[in-house]
């Protein structure tokens, strides 16, 4: 699959792989948004294809994978690829986004959470694991989001998916703020594994700053900025001009 970069041109419609930067506070359909719609503007077009792989967050940040015209139907492969993230959580509290969308509940002290508990916990999320989806999601219950129940002050069951935890590391301390970098297979949610993280602390946890950095062989490093691509799509109108 051919990826956008700023030498060689592309047809956008025929089909164009876009590594983009997602900035913080955009959805992942107002990047998705952004591009159709300048995508439309430089090719003179009323409408075309263009979709993401995978969502990320608004308070995250990060590599998405943005496919235009026919390269939409990779999508579904796209998203089965295995992912990296660094963020950093905070123990001693929770939020019901378990992020921090909204406010602080069960305020604990952490004065007994030492090195040891922190590496003993780690362990626990290595390998195989079974993990709930946070009631503020995307996932749906007899055709409802839970996001939606959720806004609502309502809570309902959710059944455990099985995900992977291909390696999680303590990258930085400075209690109550732990830094991390996790790689984990399709359908993980890391808000859900700062919450699990300090419920096997006996403690709290919510995620502060999530940043996907690769997604299976595709790097951060190799992403376009928002603005820097919206002014490349621009551009070709220009040169086509």
């Amino acid at each position: 699959m051919e990826v956008l970069n700023q030498t060689a041109p592309y047809d956008f419609q025929a089909g164009a792989l876009l590594l983009v930067d997602k900035p913080l506070e955009w959805t992942s359909f107002d990047v998705v948004n952004k591009i159709r719609y300048a995508l439309c503007r430089s090719l003179g077009v009323k409408k075309i294809k263009v979709g993401h792989a995978g969502t990320l967050d608004p308070l995250a940040t990060g590599l998405l994978l943005i496919c235009t015209g026919k390269y939409t139907k990779k999508i579904d492969g796209l998203q089965g690829m295995p992912k990296t993230y660094t963020g950093q959580l905070k123990l001693g509290a929770t939020t019901p986004s378990y992020d921090a969308e909204s406010e602080e509940t069960e305020q604990q002290s952490i004065a007994g959470i030492d090195a040891a508990a922190l590496e003993q916990a780690r362990q626990q999320f290595l390998g195989p694991i079974a993990q709930y989806p946070p009631m503020f999601s995307a996932v749906k219950i007899k055709g409802q989001a839970l996001y939606k129940l959720a806004r609502k002050g309502k809570e309902v069951e959710r059944k455990a998916r099985n995900i992977e935890i291909f390696d999680f590391q303590l990258t930085n301390t400075e209690l109550p703020l732990v830094d991390f970098e996790v790689a984990c297979s399709k359908g993980t949610y890391i808000r859900s594994l700062a919450y699990d993280f300090g419920r096997a602390l006996d403690n709290a946890a919510y995620l502060t700053a999530l940043r996907r950095t690769k997604i299976g062989d595709y790097s951060i490093e190799s992403a376009w900025s928002l603005p820097a691509l919206i002014e490349h799509i621009e551009s070709c109108k220009q040169q086509e001009d």
